[in-house]
């Protein structure tokens, strides 16, 4: 396994204590995430693009047992024999793995050994940090960091993939009883007011201060025409007069793939949307409620998100368009939840969908080794999303950036994933 060393990590606690500390910290709020849980919860496995709980738990740590104590722990041996293949994720340079349609088949290990090996691996790299010498551990830093910010991922999957488990139960169960309702009364009622660029010469991509994902270099100049932009993503009131007009039944407003997928899907509604009684209500992690028209739209495909561009006589933006107009109103800190909330618009409670194809940047090499599989080799037929979601974890490491680059396909739905509506700016 290698990392390329030209490129830019953030400086990660040199002090064993603090680093330590900031590696049990991102641990233990993925344990913390699953304490509402029970024991039934962690083998669900709904599609076969979700993964059980139980499998995040322990997918997360095979990362750490592989890549931090295999090459670096003497006389290694890994927690037991059978995990490497279990857990392996899709790395093709560390061999055969479980198929990913089946994690939610894999009733042993139980709960409780995977938070036994959790444990165990967590006491072995605490010891590997006690005793490798000075360069050792700064060697181990970038390997480190990336661990975390690959745990954080997955706390984030994890809450996105029990949501698509829980919603299919026709019981409706709440995930976290004692968390907080959203109180929408603070929600902002104004419409969304254009912001005018002139477009020009612009740099885009990584800058190199503190940690980014190799997708997000090099940086790069792109030009840019004059647009517009919307100040905030659009809301569900918007969503619902998309709907009320036909929206979902005009052909003319898709993309002949999201045609198809409509037709072969039956979508009539964004996902977690139910219609009882004459009026909208959605199924959250809190509760099922009623919609409530000012917050942003969730759970939209890309397919989706572009036929109500285009019915707003409008269009989805550029990564490029949105790096530069809303990058900077990315908040140090985010307000987290389990559900869109405020509409101030600061990005960070929808993912949104760009209208761009995830590709490589000018001069992208992906490291070489196992990690060098972690973004190049999906950037084919997926598109863009910028910002961050409800669920995106901000402690105890600042997870989003202005030049974070998400992907999925265009067809995904079960993501927190809304859209900000962009334009031409013609003379």
């Amino acid at each position: 396994m290698t990392i390329d060393p030209s490129r830019q990590w953030s400086r990660l606690p040199k002090d064993r204590e603090e680093l330590l500390s900031l590696f049990l910290g991102v641990r233990e709020q993925t344990e913390s995430l699953c304490s509402p849980l029970k024991n039934e919860d962690f083998q669900l496995q709904s599609m076969p693009d979700c993964s059980p709980p139980k499998w995040h738990l322990a997918h997360t740590t095979w990362f750490f047992e592989t890549f931090v104590l295999r090459d670096r722990e003497k006389s290694f041996q890994p927690h037991h024999p059978l995990y490497h293949f279990l857990f392996n994720s899709y790395y093709e340079a560390e061999g055969p793995r479980w198929p990913r349609s089946q994690r939610g088949q894999l009733s042993r290990p139980t709960v409780h050994e995977v938070f036994d090996y959790r444990e165990a691996v967590n006491q072995r790299v605490k010891r590997l940090l006690e005793n490798l010498g000075t360069d050792g551990l700064e060697g181990l830093l970038p390997v480190i960091e990336l661990g975390l910010h690959h745990e954080q991922q997955h706390q984030e999957l994890l809450l996105t993939d029990l949501k698509h488990a829980f919603a299919l139960n026709p019981l409706c169960p709440v995930y976290s009883p004692n968390h907080p309702a959203n109180n929408t009364n603070d929600i902002s009622t104004k419409s969304a007011r254009w912001i005018e660029h002139p477009g020009g010469l612009v740099l885009i991509g990584h800058d190199g201060q503190g940690f980014a994902f190799d997708n997000e270099s090099p940086r790069h100049q792109q030009f840019l025409s004059p647009f517009r932009i919307a100040d905030k993503p659009v809301t569900c009131g918007e969503f619902m007069a998309f709907m009320r007009s036909g929206g979902y039944d005009r052909p003319e407003l898709w993309l002949s793939d999201g045609w198809a997928c409509r037709k072969a899907q039956q979508w009539d509604s964004p996902l977690y949307w139910q219609n009882r009684d004459g009026g909208w209500w959605q199924y959250t992690l809190e509760r099922l409620r009623p919609v409530a028209p000012n917050e942003p739209v969730a759970h939209l495909s890309f397919y989706e998100a572009d036929a109500f561009a285009r019915w707003a006589e409008c269009r989805l933006p550029t990564e490029a368009e949105w790096e530069t107009a809303c990058g900077a109103a990315m908040p140090a800190s985010r307000r987290q939840g389990l559900h869109p909330t405020h509409q101030t618009g600061e990005p960070g409670q929808v993912w949104e969908w760009t209208s761009s194809p995830y590709t490589a940047y000018p001069g992208y090499r992906p490291a070489a080794g196992a990690l060098g599989e972690y973004n190049g080799k999906f950037m084919c037929n997926q598109m863009v999303l910028r910002g961050a979601s409800c669920v995106t974890p901000s402690h105890p490491m600042q997870h989003s950036r202005a030049s974070y680059r998400n992907f999925f396909p265009p067809d995904a739905r079960w993501q927190f994933t809304g859209l900000r509506l962009a334009k031409d700016h013609l003379p």
